[in-house]
């Protein structure tokens, strides 16, 4: 936890206003957890007295960032669309120049994307040089058991934290080689964990093959992939593609600064 200084505004945290890092804080923990939250699990995710949670929500709720359900729970609000729509696209501005590195290094499509919740947002791409390459709409969502990306993401949360996001998402099959069971989830994410990057082996369409990193973080709210055909991505190419994968998620991770903006935002 960060240290904490008063001072005749309220609460400051390095500098900022406490309130403020609180707020946000309670809306990360809202997307994480669906975007549908009680007051209850707000209270057991953050560790903020109920009365501080309950004053939060009322002035979010005031300014429509968050509404609240006829089952008296919190949701995030319609307002949020915008600043979010807007902020995809600056990310995708941002990432292009390192996914571009990639592309340019190994010749294969390369991808940004996001845990929203459930599930994985692809937020940038820079197509492949080759005549026949993969093609991922931006603002795309599939599931994260099934995508490099994914499993990136999933393998640097804590375990039970993975467990609740497939849990809630499922483990719905995509192709014959879909892992669709939470023990064999449980091997694979061991796995990744053990070697640094996550394959998606045609487990989200027949003849696609993808190799992703997470992006340092903590949270991880992002991972980066190469995608291609089956033929072409062979573990030559994986091989050479995984340091340039690692070492454009950290670049990437300090231009969007995301490490630093958790531990700002982390308040007691």
């Amino acid at each position: 936890m960060a240290r904490v200084d008063g001072d005749a505004d309220g609460v400051r945290l390095s500098g900022g206003v406490q309130s403020i890092a609180r707020a946000f804080d309670l809306l990360e923990t809202m997307a994480d957890l669906g975007g549908i939250v009680s007051l209850s699990q707000l209270a057991s995710r953050s560790g903020l007295p109920v009365p501080t949670i309950h004053r939060l929500m009322r002035t979010l709720l005031d300014l429509g960032y968050v509404r609240q359900e006829p089952s008296r729970e919190y949701a995030l609000g319609p307002r949020l669309v915008r600043l979010g729509e807007g902020a995809s696209r600056l990310v995708g501005t941002w990432a292009t120049p390192y996914l571009q590195r990639v592309v340019d290094a190994v010749g294969e499509s390369t991808n940004l994307a996001m845990l929203d919740g459930y599930q994985v947002v692809y937020t940038a791409q820079v197509p492949g040089r080759h005549s026949m390459r993969m093609f991922t709409e931006v603002g795309r969502r599939v599931g994260a058991h099934c995508t490099a990306v994914g499993k990136a993401m999933l393998a640097t949360l804590p375990p039970e934290r993975a467990a609740e996001i497939l849990r809630r998402a499922g483990l719905s099959r995509q192709t014959e080689h879909t892992i669709t069971t939470a023990a064999a989830m449980d091997r694979e994410l061991a796995d990744i964990r053990l070697r640094g990057y996550a394959i998606d082996d045609e487990e989200q369409e027949i003849g696609v093959r993808c190799v992703g990193v997470a992006l340092p973080g903590d949270p991880t709210r992002a991972a980066i992939s190469i995608s291609g055909p089956s033929t072409r991505m062979t573990e030559a190419l994986i091989g050479t593609a995984v340091p340039l994968l690692t070492k454009a998620a950290v670049a990437l991770a300090d231009e969007l600064d995301l490490a630093g903006h958790t531990a700002r935002s982390k308040v007691s």
